[in-house]
């Protein structure tokens, strides 16, 4: 028998069972995953191309967002680059900037090359991840287009989880409570 604690969420007409996690001893989340969930990146992705912006370019961060950018990127035939978590030997130039998000122990920096800077500058960029919480990620990926000289046309994912669902800055599906170690929703 599973006791497992889960929530069920239902976004772009899909049901899914997401495993509570802990985050610290005061606070879980629901761990919404797209990874090898084809259906689902494909169904979020079409949804959000309907509610998002014009845009030339799409960007994500080297995280659970790449599955939704591809699919974004390959129904609409726009390009989309990532920013690495590391700076690659094969990166020409990289520059930096760091974030530190809630699913992650320690300080990141998230990397665009010199090539992708150049491609950014001066077009609408439209951000896409999976989930914003606290939207340090979100900072940073606004600060490398700003860097390179592009502009925001706008933030989407697929779900806003704890306060960032308040936000009326970003485009998203749905909304994620955070939780109490006993799974019950944080008030």
């Amino acid at each position: 028998m599973n006791d497992a604690k889960t929530y069920e969420l239902q976004v772009a007409g899909l049901t899914r069972q997401l495993p509570l996690c802990p985050i610290n001893d005061k606070t879980s989340i629901a761990a919404f995953i797209m990874f090898s969930d084809v259906e689902l990146t494909i169904a979020c992705a079409t949804e959000l191309l309907k509610k998002v912006p014009e845009h030339d370019v799409i960007l994500t961060a080297e995280s659970k967002g790449i599955p939704l950018a591809y699919e974004m990127s390959r129904q609409s035939g726009i390009k989309y680059i990532l920013a690495r978590k590391s700076a690659k030997l094969y990166m020409y130039n990289p520059v930096g900037v760091d974030v530190k998000s809630i699913t992650t122990a320690r300080l990141q920096t998230l990397y665009l090359d010199q090539h992708d800077l150049e491609y950014l500058h001066g077009k609408r960029v439209l951000i896409v991840d999976d989930v914003i919480s606290t939207g340090e990620s979100l900072n940073a990926l606004e600060e490398l287009v700003r860097k390179a000289g592009g502009t925001i046309a706008g933030r989407a994912a697929v779900l806003a989880e704890g306060d960032a669902a308040n936000r009326d800055d970003i485009i998203v599906l749905g909304k994620l409570p955070l939780f109490n170690p006993d799974g019950t929703v944080k008030a």
